[in-house]
């Protein structure tokens, strides 16, 4: 997976979810400056990251081009 489908991953779990201690947790991550270790992240954010490698290798995407058209709206 390129950097590129792996932020628009990203940017469309952001949109689906309405879970504010889980956005509020993800404001954090990307306004901190140094770097994140997996293992001291909550649990429940590290499932989170491995739930979401592991649908990656099993090809579980959605295409650049869908993800645009259906979040076009918000950009």
């Amino acid at each position: 997976m390129s950097i590129e489908e792996l932020k628009i991953e990203i940017a469309k779990k952001v949109f689906e979810t309405d879970d504010e201690n889980l956005l509020s947790e993800l404001d954090m991550l990307l306004s901190h400056s140094e770097p994140v270790v997996l293992e001291e992240l909550p649990k429940h954010v590290q499932e989170g990251i491995k739930r979401g490698l592991q649908q990656a290798k099993e090809g579980k995407l959605t295409p650049h081009d869908e993800v645009m058209k259906r979040y076009a709206k918000y950009l």
